[in-house]
Formats: C-alpha cells, sequence, structure tokens
C-alpha cells in the first residue's frame, strides 16, 4: 500500500508563496545540490504526482515549457500526474488525468500503487486531504526566510496531531522536516 506524502518548500512564519501566486523567489535560497538530489530521489520512487488545479496549472505550464533540460524535467513530464478539479474536465499535459473526486481516486490509488505518492504545492487540496484523513507524511523543506504575508501552507483551524520522524540540516541553512499525521 503507498503513502499519500505532501511535499513543499515553506518560509519560517508558515509561508508556501509570496502575496501573488507563484511568488516562490524564496526557493532559491534552498535550492542547491542537496534539493536537487531529493528532487531525483522523487522522480524515481514516485507512482505519482497529485495536484490542485491552480498548483497543476502553474506546474504545466513551466515543466512543459521550460528550456532547462535535465532528469528533474523528464520525470515530471514523464510520470503521471492526478489533478484535483471542479473546472477542468481534461488536461493537455501528458500522464495527466483529471478528476472531480479526489478523495476517492486517491484512497484506490494508494490500495493499488507500488510507491508512494507526492502532493506538490495545493494548499487547499492538501487541507481537503488532511480532513478525509488521506496524508500519511508532510515533508517539508522549511527555508530560513520571514516573508511576513503570503499564502499560509495550512490553513487555520486545521488541527492534526504529527509525529516527527526525520530533521536534518541542509548545507545552505535550510532545515528538511518530516512528520508522520495520526490517522
Amino acid at each position: 500500500m503507498a503513502k499519500l506524502i505532501v511535499w513543499n518548500l515553506v518560509t519560517l512564519d508558515g509561508y508556501f508563496e509570496g502575496d501573488k501566486k507563484w511568488d516562490l523567489d524564496f526557493h532559491n535560497t534552498a535550492w542547491g545540490p542537496e534539493l536537487e538530489k531529493m528532487s531525483l530521489e522523487f522522480g524515481s520512487s514516485a507512482e505519482a504526482l497529485i495536484f490542485g488545479r491552480v498548483t497543476y496549472e502553474g506546474m504545466r505550464d513551466y515543466w512543459t515549457t521550460t528550456t532547462d533540460e535535465g532528469p528533474v524535467k523528464d520525470f515530471m513530464n514523464a510520470l503521471p500526474k492526478l489533478v484535483a478539479s471542479r473546472t477542468l474536465t481534461s488536461s493537455n499535459w501528458n500522464n495527466t488525468r483529471v478528476t472531480s473526486d479526489i478523495g476517492g481516486e486517491i484512497a484506490r490509488l494508494k490500495a493499488d500503487a507500488e510507491r508512494d505518492l507526492y502532493v506538490f504545492g495545493s494548499a487547499d487540496l492538501i487541507h481537503s486531504l488532511l480532513e478525509q484523513g488521506l496524508v500519511d507524511e508532510i515533508l517539508l523543506c522549511v527555508v530560513p526566510r520571514l516573508l511576513g504575508s503570503g499564502t499560509l501552507l495550512f490553513k487555520k483551524g486545521a488541527r492534526h496531531e504529527l509525529t516527527l520522524t526525520e530533521s536534518r540540516p541542509l548545507s545552505n541553512g535550510s532545515l528538511i522536516v518530516r512528520y508522520s499525521v495520526s490517522k
């Protein structure tokens, strides 16, 4: 049975993007060989990537047009992708399926998949999946920056018990933390 793992970079004050959509400049503080290695590990260990509609559209637009070549681009374009949306009905990014029943689809995928499923970005989707009890782990790269405003990764009022299973600093001062989610 596969695990559903939430993966994201967040600032020390909990934001996963700045005031504008896709304001991710703080990612440059954390990016380096260690984070690149983790990204490559995701690419080789993932069964599928899961996105909310907004994150999906941004990822699709970036990874299908970037001129940066390499294995991260290769796996982002090759891996199966599942998009939660009530408004989209189809996708023009290869290996992508759209569903309005994300909880049901994830439950089926978790039961059938041999490798783990990863949710990238997608704060609203993460909130919904946590509320449905579908998230097994939260894996974060905490970036040593305070934004002061933006979009919080976790919604106000969300309450869940977590158990720390890993913490390790990166050479650039960022911190990788992994938590299991109590069911």
